[in-house]
Formats: C-alpha cells, structure tokens, sequence
C-alpha cells in the first residue's frame, strides 16, 4: 500500500481502505458504482508523479485508490486524422513512441515523462518544455473518456477539431485533478515529426535582455521555436555540480536561456536563421555569448542540464517550491521586487529560479542561506510562499502554472480566486459530485 499512498518525494502521508487496480473502463465504472452504493470516497492515480499532493488521499482517509496503470493501451493511431487515443494509465513516454512509430510527434514533454501518465496529465493540464508552440495538454486534448461519480461513462473519443455542439464538456475533466470523474482514455492531437532542430544555450546579462531575445526569435522564426528556457546562474551550478558533463557552455553570466527550434522540413534553414538572429542578439547586447549544439549528443546534454535541476536541488536539500504564471511583460519588475521583499524576509536566501518563460512560466525556487539548516529554513515555508504569491496576483499571475492544487495550494486557491470564481467552480463540482466523493480533499 505504501507507495500508493504517500507521494514520491515523502511530503505527503495518508491513508486507504484498498488500492483497487482496473484494466478496463468497465471495471472503472463497476468500482465506482461500488463506492457509490457504500458512500466510500475514490482517489484516481496514474505515475503519482505529482507535486502537489493530488494523487493521494488525505490523513486517515476511509477512501480507495483507483490506480489506472493497467489501463495502458493505445487504442488507436489516427495517421491520416493525425490523432491518437490512448488509454489513461498510458505512460507520456509511451504516448510519444507510438506516436514516433507513425511518423509523428506528440509534443507534450516533461521531466517525468518516462512515469507520468497521460490521465494524470490530462488531470492536472500538464505544460512543460513545448508549451509555447503547441500548448498546455488541454490545447491538445480532442476528445475525453471519464467515468462520472455515479459510475456512468461519459464517452466522447471523439476526434474532430470541429464541433460546435453546445458545452464544451471535455473541459470540464481537464484540469480538475479526478474531482469531478475519472479520465480513462483521451484523443489527442498529433503533428509532423521535426526532421530540422537547432539547440542553443545562449547567456544573457539579464531577464529584460531574454525577454528582448525572446521577441527578436519569434519575429525571426515564428512557431518554429518551440522552447525558450530560463535559468539562473544558480540553477545552472547546481545542475553542473550534481550532473557534470552537461556539454559546451558559453560564457558565464548571471542568466541563461535554453533556446529549441524545430521545423518539419528536411532541409529547413534552421542553423543559419539562428545563427544570424543569435548574432544580432549579441551585436544588440541581448545576450553576451552562445553555444550551438552541433549533434544530437550535444543538443541532449544541454537539455540535460535544464531537465536536470530539480534533481539537483532535491541532492542539495529541501527548497521552497513556487510555480508561478505572470504576463510576460511584468516578469522583470515582479523577479525585482520579489527579490528585494526576500531579502527582508529571509535574509541570505538563495532563489533558484527556471521554467518555461517563452510562455510565462517560472519555477520560482528558495533554498536556505549557506550554513543555515534546512529543516528550520523550510519552517519559513507559509511565510515565504505568502510574500511571492501576494506579488505574483499583484503583477496579475497565478500561483499555480502547471502543477495543480492537490492538497498544498487549497488555502491559496480561495486567497486569490474571486469569490465568484470559486463560487462556480463548487457549482460545478455540486453538480457533477454531489456527495463529494470524487478525490475528496483536493482543489476546493
């Protein structure tokens, strides 16, 4: 039961009367049904890969856990619709080679791809690296699967891009974290496979200079940049220091962004399109220097040394986490002020910060001053949490970007929505799970 039950990295703890294991959406609709007749609450799960407590239940639940990991076929490869239908407990990484043993790509790209599934990121409307080109799971989502709280099965697999049909109910199940039913299967879109990619890691003097080289790049190759990375000197020490041989590196700098550019075309001008945009950056003072990778190997150890700083923070010791969403425009200003308000709070704080600015997304991370113990630093946590949340409304972002509410950002989800949003969003709960049964604890 252990590992169904507490979430991968120890912070959250509950409990469960069983863990129940269906192959089948059938045999999902049965238990369901089961646990409606015994008023008993149901926890859905895939990888369990979350970070913020959704995928398990609460202290001393009395609820199942409905794991959908035996749920892991791909139904079908739609080459011609360019869509695929998989199954929920479908690992990411699964979803991707099948789509590249058809000669096309699912976009979706995440760090936990090799263990998350794609219920769970239907569930949470996971972002990652390719947000900025192809969108948040929800942008590629055109038809969902889910068993509703009474066990009936919503079926709508279906594959049109068009379908101006009323409510647009699929929606309802994205996002919503299993509150409001269970995700069994989904169609999802497919695209031309890049046969052209160019990775660069380009140093920066500062976020105003890769904000400024964030427009000259779409203006130079419009939605053929697919990732623009952000990561701060430390971020990127800390991913050298625990995972050396991350590749060439261009000059030092306090700021780095990991530049993806891929085009379906054989023979696509890519290098030298980002060579010359590249140039200008740094004729213009966008940036100071930068690396191209000249083969696969090259461009994977760079992406290695974006992919691999959460590890290397969970190495050095526990952090505060922040995922954080803010208009582009009101990046530099917020990471200013939130630096100099932690500075007041918590003195000789070290923020690592990284994400996904080509779509506003930043991870927003505080680790302990040198020499203070972690333990009595993350005891800071409510604290710290508090100050970047209340500037990140104040700049008009949100607090959660892609990881979701769960258990952790309960409180914070009625701080920051207006009264009338969560006014509806239990209206829709109420009407979809009456009795609170659907991952009871989580979101509202």
């Amino acid at each position: 039961m252990a590992p169904f039950v507490t979430d991968w990295r120890g912070r959250f703890h509950g409990s469960a009367q069983a863990v129940v294991m269906p192959q089948t959406t059938a045999e999902v609709s049965a238990v369901v049904r089961a646990c409606a007749e015994a008023n008993v609450g149901i926890v859905p799960q895939g990888g369990n890969t979350g970070l913020c407590g959704g995928s398990v239940p609460v202290d001393r639940s009395e609820a199942i856990v409905v794991c959908l990991t035996r749920m892991s076929r791909v139904r079908d490869i739609d080459v011609a619709n360019m869509t695929i239908t998989a199954e929920a407990g479908v690992t990411l990484a699964a979803v991707q080679a099948a789509a590249a043993a058809a000669g096309l790509l699912f976009p979706l790209s995440l760090a936990s791809e090799g263990s998350c599934t794609l219920g769970g990121n239907l569930s949470t409307n996971a972002g990652g690296t390719a947000v900025l080109r192809y969108g948040n799971t929800r942008d590629l989502t055109l038809g969902v699967e889910a068993v509703l709280a009474d066990g009936s099965v919503y079926g709508a697999l279906r594959g049109l891009r068009k379908d101006n049909t009323g409510y647009d109910l699929k929606h309802l199940f994205i996002g919503a974290e299993g509150t409001l039913g269970i995700v069994t299967a989904a169609v999802m879109k497919l695209f031309p496979a890049p046969r052209t990619q160019v990775t660069a890691l380009v140093a920066l003097p500062g976020v105003a200079a890769a904000i400024a080289l964030l427009g000259r790049l779409k203006a130079a190759l419009s939605d053929r940049l697919v990732g623009f990375e952000l990561m701060s000197a430390l971020a990127v020490d800390l991913s050298r220091a625990y995972h050396p041989g991350t590749g060439p590196a261009p000059a030092t700098a306090p700021w780095y962004v990991l530049v993806q550019v891929d085009d379906a075309m054989a023979q696509a001008p890519l290098p030298a399109l980002v060579e010359t945009a590249l140039g200008a950056a740094i004729d213009a003072g966008e940036a100071l220097d930068a690396t191209i990778a000249q083969s696969i190997g090259q461009a994977q150890q760079l992406w290695a040394l974006r992919e691999n700083i959460s590890e290397a923070q969970r190495h050095a010791g526990p952090n505060i986490k922040n995922d954080i969403s803010l208009p582009i425009s009101q990046m530099t200003h917020f990471l200013a002020s939130a630096e100099q308000a932690l500075a007041q709070a918590l003195p000789g704080a070290r923020l690592v910060v990284f994400g996904h600015l080509g779509d506003g997304n930043l991870h927003y991370n505080i680790a302990a001053p040198v020499g203070v113990a972690a333990e009595a630093f993350m005891a800071q946590a409510p604290l710290a949490t508090r100050v970047v949340n209340d500037l990140v409304a104040a700049h008009g972002g949100s607090f959660s970007a892609e990881h979701g509410i769960g258990q952790l950002k309960r409180d914070a989800l009625v701080r920051y929505k207006s009264g009338v949003e969560i006014a509806l969003m239990r209206s829709v709960k109420h009407a979809l799970d009456p009795h609170g049964r659907m991952n009871p604890g989580k979101v509202l």
